[in-house]
């Protein structure tokens, strides 16, 4: 056999093998966003039911202070055990927790059938805290191990397919409970109660993740090893720090990378941007909803009504703009491109008064951020050490999106002070202030990418 024949057969093979890859994790992130899309609203209603929407500023408060420990341990994980192991782990804790709090929603005491509204209902808190978790210790996990086995080169072509698999999961889990919560107050139909709707959706939730693991194991399996390093500048680091048993750095690494380096803190100031403005927007729409709604079912059916559409457009973007836009343009004018758009649809609320524009600005600003904003930023940490991939990003994950979603309640409590003569104006200004310094810190980030790519450095070495 020829040489030329040679390397034809094993450039086959590492096509064949790459494509391999962005189906599983595609499949994976499909199974996650499944199971997250119907929690994650359901964390909402659910809180607002049992406690009261007032509450909401409280319960982030609160929650902020639950993940330091929380974010420790993972830590501890992450110098212990394998990279794959701990999305299995968690995806496995995250199941068959939320397979309880299924048993729980339908107590005739604990759950939705006691239509009491009261801060002292133990399992509202809870239910709460839980879900809030599904981000940094299931979404960011996953993401973390999608970094590290990607180099920037495959991040251009596969994040674009991969985050349209989790459209997909989106677009079938709301759907299933959009339907289910229109037919909730029905009548004619015997056993669909909002009981059943909430315990059912997280069912399925819930299995959608433990599905997660099998999905996992094949992926390892079925893909050859050299497939699975990601950028070699950072393998061959990693590889010499295990050699000289210097892999474990320690519960506080992250923490202490997160300040000694500016390009991380970079990635935690647009993280904190869209948070906050996330915050603002989200609580803004729960408004708009529960004002439209004369029930929980009809309630929950509103929000998962939006989360579907935000869905839809969302696979749209991820197949049309995001690999392209990514491949023609590199990653750091596309970081200049997010807050370029965001604030678009900023302005266009200013115009456009009323629950129907901020329902239009809320999925334009969720969808341009799921399909492009999210993978574009998870491509930044594939230049980076493992102690950034894994320790630095779960501290921005959750307790930096957590410092950023408490900042954006407390603009919700001074500006409901304020009264609705100066929401706007106050509104105008902050996200102003936001918008131009999320510009300002894509640019310098993108730089940094794109400086460390070029010269084959590893961020964090």
């Amino acid at each position: 056999m020829s040489s030329t024949n040679t390397v034809n057969i094993e450039k086959q093979s590492n096509l064949g093998s790459s494509i391999l890859k962005v189906f599983f994790l595609g499949l994976i992130y499909c199974l996650l966003i499944a199971g997250y899309s119907l929690t994650r609203d359901l964390k909402n209603s659910v809180f607002i039911a049992m406690i009261g929407k007032e509450f909401i500023p409280w319960a982030r408060v609160i929650g902020l202070l639950i993940l330091v420990p929380a974010i420790l341990f993972y830590s501890r994980l992450v110098d212990n055990v394998k990279r794959y192991n701990l999305l299995i782990y968690y995806s496995l804790f995250f199941g068959f927790s939320g397979l309880l709090c299924a048993y729980l929603l339908q107590h005739n005491e604990i759950g939705i059938p006691n239509t009491a509204t009261n801060p002292n209902r133990l399992f509202g808190w809870f239910f709460y805290f839980f879900v809030e978790a599904y981000s940094p210790f299931l979404v960011s996990v996953f993401w973390s191990f999608a970094n590290s086995i990607s180099n920037p080169e495959e991040a251009k072509s596969s994040y674009g397919p991969i985050v349209a698999g989790s459209k997909v999961g989106g677009i079938l889990s709301t759907s299933l409970a959009w339907y289910l919560f229109s037919i909730s107050d029905n009548e004619n139909l015997q056993g669909i109660n909002d009981t059943t709707s909430h315990c059912l959706l997280m069912i399925i939730s819930s299995l959608c993740i433990l599905l997660v693991p099998f999905v996992v194991r094949l992926l390892i399996k079925r893909v050859p090893g050299q497939q699975l390093h990601g950028y070699e500048a950072v393998y061959q680091v990693e590889k010499e720090k295990r050699q000289h048993g210097t892999s474990a750095t320690g519960m506080f690494a992250g923490l202490k990378m997160f300040f000694q380096y500016p390009y991380v803190f970079g990635i935690f100031a647009i993280v904190f941007f869209y948070e906050l403005i996330n915050t603002v927007l989200g609580f803004l729409r729960l408004g708009a909803a529960q004002e439209g709604s004369a029930s929980l079912s009809e309630f929950s059916g509103a929000l998962f009504k939006l989360a579907f559409m935000t869905h839809v457009v969302g696979l749209l973007f991820s197949l049309i703009g995001t690999g392209t836009l990514l491949n023609l343009l590199g990653v750091r004018i596309c970081l200049l491109l997010v807050p370029i758009f965001m604030g678009c649809f900023l302005l266009y609320l200013f115009y456009a008064t009323g629950s129907d524009a901020i329902n239009n600005a809320f999925i334009a600003f969720k969808a341009i951020h799921y399909a492009f904003n999210w993978p574009l930023r998870e491509s930044l940490y594939i230049p980076t050490v493992k102690e950034i991939k894994f320790k630095s990003k779960s501290w921005i994950d959750s307790f930096g999106s957590k410092i950023a979603r408490t900042s954006g309640s407390l603009i919700n409590v001074v500006a409901a002070r304020f009264g609705d003569t100066l929401l706007l104006p106050m509104h105008s200004i902050v996200f102003s202030i936001i918008i131009i310094s999320w510009f300002g810190v894509s640019y310098l980030l993108g730089k940094r990418f794109d400086k460390a790519v070029k010269t084959n450095t590893v961020i964090g070495a």
